[in-house]
């Protein structure tokens, strides 16, 4: 019964850890592909610009970014937020961050189609909205499933980070119950909550790249 107790206890942190998960996931998903566009601009400012962001994205540490997503507007414009920012800031940040990885991610994929495919594509008239939506995408979403995996994998870990801006996620929550309890046991339950929510995860993306996997 104090096991069902503990879980009970717990069930806020789980849902406020899958919530975050996911939205980071609806919003870094589709922005690391603008961003990846951006990265391979052929105006040179532009990739520049790009290529300078992700640097600072993927050079500076997650906790960090958290902060400036935060406090940013109120020291930089002076604007001031109400208290339901706080879940927004954690959101944005994540995303932005993880929008960064993605974005690199998908560019080595597009990267390595064959530029022979875009000639072929244009020689039957394709535009190159076309050539990209029908020829390039498809091939993209299957080689870069693997390294996408490992950040999804990665991001389950990194939603214990959104306690810097005090949002009550599953690792956070256990650590004030075990504190409360004096019992390493919440702290446990997390582990093995990450555990299996990460099992999930790796297996959900097995068949999905399974699926894709036209030529076997």
């Amino acid at each position: 019964m104090d096991f069902i107790n503990l879980l009970a206890q717990l069930a806020e942190g789980m849902g406020n850890t899958l919530l975050l998960f996911v939205l980071t996931l609806v919003f870094s998903l589709p922005l690391g592909l603008l961003v990846a566009f951006g990265r391979m601009s052929n105006f040179k400012p532009v990739q520049l610009l790009f290529k300078f962001i992700i640097a600072i994205l993927r050079g500076t540490p997650l906790m960090l970014q958290l902060l400036v997503v935060f406090f940013g507007p109120y020291y930089i414009f002076g604007v001031s937020l109400s208290a339901s920012y706080r879940f927004i800031a954690v959101v944005l940040g994540f995303s932005i961050n993880y929008a960064a990885y993605f974005a690199e991610i998908y560019r080595s994929g597009i990267e390595s189609i064959p530029m022979g495919q875009r000639e072929a594509a244009q020689v039957l008239g394709y535009s190159r909205a076309q050539t990209f939506v029908k020829i390039i995408l498809p091939q993209m979403v299957k080689r870069v499933l693997p390294p996408v995996t490992n950040e999804v994998i990665t991001l389950v870990k990194d939603t214990s980070l959104a306690f810097v801006l005090v949002y009550t996620e599953m690792f956070t929550l256990a650590k004030q119950i075990a504190a409360a309890r004096t019992s390493v046991m919440p702290l446990f339950v997390a582990g093995v909550f990450y555990f299996v929510f990460n099992a999930v995860v790796a297996v959900v993306m097995e068949r999905v790249e399974r699926s894709l996997a036209y030529y076997n």
